[in-house]
């Protein structure tokens, strides 16, 4: 009998994820059939003055949005607390967790075992494009986790005043961990990064004696020390009490006011290659593992074999040529599995790249990986840079 209630409800979960799933694929095509409605040749002057009409409009509830925002900020004071913690002290999770898993038996799958965590800011974007990227974004992880029976979490609260910016995902991680023992793995993925091969499944069982998987090069973190010697915006951590304890870890230098600031001095001072900029949680990391390398290394798996984080630059423009010569499932740069736009902001109002190379190049991202699913109902792009799509004969 719980049996058959546990595959209700795991049937029940995934009729609601594919409802959702067409529901935002209808609201990226729509998003982009009305914004070319503005740009085409053919518009009148009709709706050019309904498009200024609906721009004043969209200007004028944004603006008022960020006010909003900007004064409720405006009152939290900075943190001053050198100790800082991410909350009570958990001690012997690992029992209390199989303990729970032994008690409820019915939420144990061998099948799913991860939990994809993402998000994004609550404010809408700067600019307007990024708010229909990051809705893309989202429909490329939603068909991901379809295909390969993963559920996922997307979150815009912000669940610690003090934790914000690159921060907000450790106090999101920790609470899901606890809310969730029945996920083995958490995985944390960043808004701007896309998955590209819809084939590839991560080695999971290569990971059985380690509790962080990251994406990086160790020569680069111990002989160069440098700050990019892991990229932390796709991980995956074990749910267990090692990772809850390098939270707690990882935590304390992220506190905004007096405590980050004065942590990225420190950090660019130490760290190789590190623009001067307050502490971020990449570099924190990195410190951590430099400084206390006997106490993590022996749980830490540095992955490279394949692009748990792609460099965007170095991968959009030659997707058409991996399209001739290789195929979906290799997940390396021959067909990367995730291509991360680092430097992109596209809900940001800085970025390290224009803004017009930056959603370009997203463009071609989601349509390379929206390519692998559409042609399971026989359709395609008409190109990488476009939005339209074809019957394929």
């Amino acid at each position: 009998m719980s049996f058959q209630i546990s595959k209700i409800r795991w049937s029940c979960r995934h009729v609601k994820l594919h409802v959702f799933s067409g529901l935002v694929t209808f609201l990226v095509f729509h998003g982009t059939i009305g914004l070319s409605r503005f740009v085409g040749n053919g518009s009148t002057r009709h709706d050019a003055g309904m498009h200024v009409t609906y721009k004043n409009d969209i200007d004028r509830i944004m603006h008022e949005i960020r006010s909003n925002e900007e004064d409720s900020d405006g009152n939290l004071e900075p943190s001053q607390v050198e100790n800082y913690t991410l909350g009570p002290k958990i001690s012997n999770w690992d029992r209390h967790r199989q303990d729970w898993l032994s008690l409820n038996p019915s939420f144990v799958s061998h099948n799913q075992q991860i939990l994809l965590i993402t998000g994004s800011t609550p404010k809408p974007c700067d600019n307007p494009i990024g708010d229909h990227y990051m809705l893309k974004s989202i429909k490329n992880k939603i068909d991901y986790c379809r295909l390969h029976n993963i559920e996922m979490v997307y979150n815009i609260a912000q669940f610690d005043t003090q934790l914000t910016g690159y921060w907000t995902k450790l106090p999101l991680i920790r609470r899901l961990m606890i809310a969730h023992p029945e996920f083995e793995w958490l995985w944390w993925m960043d808004s701007d990064a896309f998955f590209t091969d819809m084939e590839f499944n991560i080695p999971i069982d290569r990971y059985s004696n380690h509790n962080l998987v990251i994406h990086g090069y160790e020569d680069l973190l111990f002989k160069e020390k440098s700050w990019i010697a892991i990229n932390t915006g796709s991980f995956l951590l074990r749910n267990c009490q090692w990772s809850l304890d390098l939270l707690d870890e990882w935590a304390k230098m992220g506190p905004k006011g007096p405590v980050r600031d004065e942590a990225g001095i420190f950090l660019t001072a130490n760290l190789k290659g590190r623009p001067a900029f307050e502490a971020d949680d990449q570099s924190a990391l990195v410190y951590i593992l430099l400084l206390q390398t006997m106490k993590w290394m022996d749980k830490v798996f540095i992955e490279n074999s394949y692009c748990l984080h792609g460099f965007w630059e170095g991968l959009v423009d030659r997707y058409e040529d991996m399209m001739e010569q290789h195929h979906p499932g290799l997940g390396d740069e021959r067909w990367p599995f995730v291509t991360h736009f680092v430097g992109c902001k596209p809900c940001g109002s800085y970025a390290g790249y224009s803004v017009e190379k930056c959603f370009n190049s997203m463009e071609r991202a989601f349509n390379f990986a929206d390519n692998q699913i559409l042609k399971l109902y026989g359709f395609s792009h008409d190109s990488l840079s476009s939005a339209r799509v074809f019957k394929k004969s």
